[in-house]
């Protein structure tokens, strides 16, 4: 092995919400986009925002990889 250390691959709790909230955020602009809707659009647009905002939160309060809130688990 080369003695590179695993960065985690982000297994965390502020990984695993940001890409939750992208995720709907997505899905549900995909949808108003189908039923023509631009308003909704656009509101999905902010929450996919929100969810960059929340994730950057979260890591820098301690719930990212290696985060003083997290327990890493040993494989």
């Amino acid at each position: 092995m080369s003695g590179i250390e695993d960065p985690g691959h982000g297994h965390s709790p502020a990984a695993w919400t940001t890409v939750v909230i992208m995720l709907v955020a997505v899905t549900l602009g995909t949808v108003f986009f189908f039923f023509d809707m631009p308003v909704l659009v656009w509101l999905s647009v902010v929450l996919l925002v929100i969810g960059l905002v929340v994730g950057f939160i979260m890591t820098k309060v301690g719930y990212g990889v290696g985060g003083a809130k997290t327990i890493s688990k040993q494989h």
